[in-house]
């Protein structure tokens, strides 16, 4: 990829957070600007300093202050355009299911290899969002626990065309690869996809497929 991602770090591990910037630093397309131990420093950053913001933020769950969960909570109202990228010990499913319900577009174990990392960011860089199929399943699984309310659906809610957006939105598919699929312009899939999360009241990409899933459009087996 051409374009420089650029990069914040969240954790209180001092040495397994220098080590993720000593390894994502020698991506050439990849640069850190800025490291925090807490929430507290990481939001403290965002606010001071508006004109240097971070395409995605690397976050870990278990910290002091403002741990994970709650600076995702804030950040989602502040600074909605910023994606998460949850990296963290915990990989049990209440944990995952809790992130991907506020906000967060992907979600990372950190026994993951360097090589899933890398890609995990490339992916949310170019597609907006990144879930394993494991990660998938848990939204589908937790969507049925929960028995959360479905939008009512009808025949008239969502075009034909924004149905196909949205199944390839699901499928992980990037905006040039759904306008070659469909036969449209990026520009276009980029209206059908900003007026799907407007129909849908979706934060992100991320909640399109909580969306699909919770309406039963989407039908993830593992």
């Amino acid at each position: 990829m051409s374009k420089t991602i650029k990069i914040i770090l969240v954790d209180d591990e001092i040495l397994f957070r220098k080590g993720i910037s000593f390894l994502l630093g020698r991506e050439p397309n990849i640069d850190i600007i800025f490291e925090a131990s807490n929430g507290d420093e990481l939001i403290s950053f965002l606010q001071n300093n508006k004109n240097n913001h971070p395409d995605i933020i690397i976050m870990d769950l278990k910290m002091p202050g403002i741990n994970g969960v709650e600076a995702t909570k804030i950040i989602h109202v502040e600074f909605p355009k910023l994606k998460i990228i949850a990296l963290t010990s915990y990989d049990s499913k209440s944990f995952v299911a809790n992130m991907i319900d506020v906000g967060a577009v992907s979600y990372l174990i950190k026994n993951a290899t360097p090589q899933e990392l890398i890609k995990t960011i490339n992916e949310v860089a170019e597609k907006g969002f990144y879930y394993t199929d494991y990660v998938m399943k848990i939204i589908q699984d937790d969507v049925l626990t929960a028995k959360k309310t479905k939008s009512a659906l009808d025949n008239n809610f969502l075009t034909a065309r924004e149905f196909e957006v949205l199944k390839l939105i699901c499928l992980q598919k990037s905006t040039a690869e759904i306008a070659e699929k469909l036969f449209i312009s990026p520009r276009t899939v980029e209206g059908h996809r900003n007026n799907l999360l407007l129909k849908t009241e979706s934060r992100n990409i991320a909640g399109l497929v909580v969306y699909a899933v919770q309406n039963e459009i989407m039908d993830f087996e593992v």
